[in-house]
């Protein structure tokens, strides 16, 4: 997206060039907004990616051994058979001399991306807002598939690329995204497109100072352009698009608007990692992110093991620095290492093994530090959450931990992490349902960006900040409007308020919510609201009314297409309706006063 300096100010942002020009707004999300141009009355502020909320990401890196994290291979890292995928091929021709690299070969791999994207209206769901357009760079893997962000082709409608030097665009089809790794996989039908290019090798993880070189399409002209600089850091960090935290490399080369997506080479021409955003703040410069192979790499083998993309598991603690003497002392830790764990997710296979005030020590034999580091390469540490990021989704680690000051062993299975708001809505459309003008949607991080936090709420707010999800399905169903109309005078002001029963049933989610008003035989419809707010309708006069004001609206239908379908109630009884909200930071690696962070 349009990069834009901000003052006073700092922000991360995702790179994709707009064709059309940006407010400049403070960024607040975790992805961008286009600039809106519908009928809804909602905000009209364009917002991009900043690292404010973010979530457990994980790559496929180094494996341990004797408690050190090494390099691999980078044939090894992507899991792959060269035999059958030729995602990388022989670099003995491919090695250039940096002051070459311009009249590279393998630079025709580099292919500009043009999107038309048609987003949905979060806040008028049963519609779409005006479609905009974008550009970026991908680049040729092999086994004729295209590597781009995530961002580049979100809520695509039509993608298409053109190689370097050609006049022709041709169609791509997105086969699959990685939100959380911000990496998106195209593939090309035409076999013109294919005709004499080689696609390029990766390259292993680089080391501090090494040249690193950006390929892409940025702003300010529409021919290839390089840029040149060095590794500046490596280390988890935060993912703008993804609300995540992975293995990322910063670079001081510059990244610009329409370099989302380009890959970034080291000196031999292998590809080191794809740009994907940059910081911005007046007390820094030159600061671009890369996602590293390794990154690529997990992505790549996950679609490839399961013909679709996963994401990447999480731990599901909440865990807390051992730092103090004194602490580790009453926790009767001898050594000093290891990491508390002050809170388990319920959603999580962790509730059923770890319990709070356990300490966790090691990590698949690898010795977590008091800090929640663990060695990497060498003479370096990273984040303990480097090792959660090796593995996949339904693997198994084994933990060391101390519980009451008794060491033992456990195994626990990692999944993705299930989000109460969900910071995307990957599969569609978002969920709706209008009753009698009053229209009911799940609560999500991009309806709180189109409805701006002002009018949401601070106690919504909250809950949607640090709230957990108690159990999988479980969603925040709030009443985002009424449609005024004669069967619902007196609710007309109602907005952004969470439902919490129906009849005195507890609501688990919006297709729960549709299954109770369907098999609802009594003669009122009562909606229980926070603050023991109340809004009662007549059975019959709601289904007299309700199709005059989906005409009078212009609204297709009273339901989105999901929740035609049968409900199977697929939950464990019925759920608590009082939520614990408060003492649970929503980020995954953000440190704050209290020390603590998820894993």
């Amino acid at each position: 997206m349009a990069v834009v300096a901000l003052s006073s100010s700092t922000s991360l942002f995702s790179t994709v060039k707009f064709h059309y020009s940006f407010s400049r707004t403070p960024i607040v999300s975790l992805h961008y907004n286009p600039p809106r141009l519908s009928s809804s009355p909602k905000s009209n502020r364009q917002k991009e990616g900043a690292g404010q909320k973010k979530q457990l990401g994980q790559s496929k890196d180094e494996r341990s051994t004797r408690g050190n994290v090494v390099e691999s291979q980078s044939t090894k890292a992507f899991g792959i058979n060269r035999k059958d995928k030729d995602f990388m091929f022989d670099s003995k021709d491919q090695q250039v001399e940096p002051s070459n690299l311009q009249d590279s070969a393998f630079l025709n791999a580099v292919v500009k991306v043009y999107c038309t994207h048609t987003a949905p209206d979060y806040s008028l769901p049963w519609q779409k807002q005006r479609q905009y357009t974008s550009t970026g760079s991908a680049f040729m893997i092999g086994d004729r598939k295209l590597l781009t962000n995530a961002h580049c082709v979100e809520h695509d409608t039509q993608v298409k690329v053109k190689r370097r030097g050609d006049d022709s665009k041709y169609v791509a089809k997105v086969l699959a995204r990685g939100i959380d790794c911000d990496v998106a996989l195209l593939s090309v039908e035409s076999e013109e497109f294919w005709r004499d290019v080689e696609p390029l090798r990766f390259g292993r993880l680089p080391h501090l100072q090494d040249s690193v070189t950006v390929v892409g399409y940025p702003l300010g002209g529409d021919t290839i352009s390089v840029t040149k600089g060095v590794v500046s850091r490596i280390e988890v960090t935060s993912y703008a698009h993804g609300s995540s935290d992975l293995l990322g490399i910063q670079i001081d080369a510059a990244i610009n608007p329409g370099n989302s997506g380009g890959p970034a080479f080291n000196d031999q021409g292998e590809c080191i990692g794809v740009a994907f955003q940059v910081y911005r703040s007046e007390e820094a410069e030159n600061i671009g992110y890369v996602i590293p192979t390794t990154v690529v790499s997990h992505f790549l083998t996950d679609y490839e093991k399961n013909g679709r993309y996963t994401g990447f598991p999480c731990l599901g603690v909440l865990i807390q620095k051992l730092e103090n003497p004194a602490l580790r002392a009453c926790l009767k830790v001898q050594s000093i290492e290891g990491v508390l764990v002050r809170r388990v997710e319920p959603t999580s296979d962790a509730n059923n093994v770890l319990k709070e005030g356990d300490v966790i020590v090691s990590f698949d034999d690898v010795r977590v530090g008091c800090e929640g580091t663990v060695p990497f390469r060498s003479n370096e540490r990273i984040a303990f959450h480097y090792l959660i990021s090796q593995k996949f989704a339904g693997d198994t680690a084994e933990l060391g931990i101390i519980r009451s000051g008794t060491t033992m062993k456990t195994k626990i299975v990692l999944n993705p992490r299930v989000h109460l708001v969900p910071y995307h809505i990957d599969e569609g459309p978002p969920s709706y349902l209008i009753i009698a003008g009053l229209v009911f949607t799940p609560l999500s991080e991009p309806l709180i960006e189109e409805e701006c936090e002002d009018s949401i709420g601070l106690k919504l707010l909250a809950k949607a900040r640090y709230s957990l999800a108690r159990f999988k399905g479980e969603q925040i169903v709030i009443l985002s409007q009424v449609l005024a109309n004669e069967v619902n005078i007196g609710y007309e002001d109602m907005s952004n308020q969470q439902v919490v029963k129906f009849n005195g049933t507890p609501i688990k989610n919006i297709h729960h919510l549709a299954h109770l008003i369907d098999s609802c035989k009594d003669r009122y419809l009562c909606f229980e609201f926070e603050d023991s707010y109340v809004a009662v309708l007549e059975r019959e006069a709601v289904a007299t009314a309700s199709s005059s004001i989906l005409r009078d609206y212009g609204i297709p239908s009273e339901r989105s297409s999901d929740l035609l379908k049968p409900y199977a109630d697929t939950l464990e009884g019925d759920q608590p309706t009082e939520k614990e909200f408060g003492d649970s930071p929503v980020s995954n690696f953000e440190i704050g006063s209290d020390g603590l962070l998820w894993a």
